[in-house]
């Protein structure tokens, strides 16, 4: 399970939209791209799942890439959220913590959580987070919601390290006891020999 995150330099995650766009680039959009072929299921919060339900459904391109985006299961983990319109969302109900343990252990690609701070600070405690995808901003906001503020200690390693062409920096970490390992190894999800899940 990866989380993936647009981040200013003093660590804003709030409304990317409103403040990454003039740093888009190729690298970028090819960096998204793969990430989401990679994957097969997302797992959001209340906010940002709104948000692109908002955006999303009926967008088309021609490398598929919103096709794909959009009929994907999104899970979604709520406690005030009663209908998902969005196509292939599912609710999350019951114990977080159990449920997408659960999700973890079914075949298939990655789940990416995409932003949803909150969600990210409840699963990292319990080792349900296996990889962090950081696209650190070349700006300061100032104020804004970060991605951690209060919490437990948590050691990550840096395992990936790349400057894009405007001055954005990915940055892959990957918790200290599992930095070492494949990807698909203890909580992580069996890999099977299909790429795509039929939804």
């Amino acid at each position: 399970m990866a989380a993936t995150l647009f981040v200013s330099l003093d660590g804003v995650v709030e409304s990317p939209e409103k403040w990454s766009f003039p740093f888009w680039s190729e690298e970028t959009q090819k960096f998204k791209f793969d990430e989401t072929l990679a994957s097969d299921a997302l797992l959001l919060g209340r906010v940002t799942y709104e948000g692109f339900a908002a955006a999303w459904p009926g967008r088309k391109d021609p490398d598929g890439f919103a096709d794909r985006f959009n009929s994907m299961p999104k899970f979604v983990a709520s406690r005030t959220l009663t209908k998902l319109a969005w196509n292939n969302s599912h609710l999350i109900k019951g114990d977080l913590v159990a449920e997408v343990s659960k999700l973890k252990q079914q075949p298939g690609q990655d789940i990416v959580i995409h932003g949803s701070p909150g969600l990210i600070r409840s699963l990292l405690p319990h080792g349900l987070i296996d990889e962090f995808r950081l696209l650190v901003y070349p700006l300061v906001l100032g104020r804004g919601k970060r991605l951690f503020d209060e919490g437990s200690q948590a050691n990550l390693n840096l395992v990936e390290s790349t400057t894009f062409s405007k001055g954005v920096v990915k940055l892959v970490y990957r918790p200290a006891d599992k930095a070492g390992r494949a990807k698909r190894t203890g909580t992580s999800r069996p890999k099977r020999a299909t790429k795509r899940r039929t939804a």
